[in-house]
């Protein structure tokens, strides 16, 4: 399967699988409130993952350059909504591109600048991860290290970048990478 398909198809399953899970949920509730938040079931989900051990943020150098990776070596992203500390990706966003959390704070590996790295306020008690003061999230079709399949995507009304060691978007794509196309 061609790169470009295998990213389409990643984001395209992720999403089918947070609609058919409302779908067919059985509750009267739907997974994301009027106001655009989180369900309780998807605010469990972020609540134990930042109860894990505090995230630590450090740097893999890939295809695009030096960036940013979770503990896992997963890529990060910014988000092009975001405009500040605060997360606008909530819900389908949120299982497409699951935000980086916490209830600690989280730790600068070798060569992330500390001072940089913070925290911001996601939705009942949990924190989300920030870089430069724009929260962090990782790429669901993003399934081996060095990956960077959302980068340029064009998802959720805005583009996702990955982000440099400098806390600034980068904004070109490999050749390997089919950016935003859908």
């Amino acid at each position: 399967m061609r790169p470009h398909v295998r990213v389409i198809a990643a984001v395209a399953s992720t999403a089918f699988a947070a609609v058919a899970a409302t779908a067919c949920s059985g509750s009267s509730s739907p997974n994301s409130s009027a106001d655009g938040t989180a369900s309780p079931s998807a605010s469990l989900t972020l609540q134990e993952a930042a109860k894990a051990a505090p995230p630590t943020v450090t740097t893999k150098q890939v295809s695009l350059g030096k960036v940013l990776v979770n503990d896992k070596n997963l890529t990060l992203y910014f988000f092009g909504n975001d405009k500040s500390s605060k997360s606008t990706c909530t819900g389908a966003c949120a299982a497409a591109w699951p935000p980086l959390v916490t209830k600690n704070k989280p730790t600068a590996g070798g060569g992330v600048q500390s001072k940089l790295l913070s925290t911001s306020e996601r939705s009942q008690g949990v924190n989300q991860v920030t870089y430069n003061g724009h929260p962090l999230y990782r790429f669901a079709g993003d399934r081996s290290p060095g990956d960077t399949n959302g980068q340029g995507l064009n998802n959720f009304g805005a583009k996702w970048y990955v982000v440099g060691t400098d806390g600034k978007t980068i904004t070109t794509t490999s050749s390997t990478n089919p950016g935003g196309g859908y």
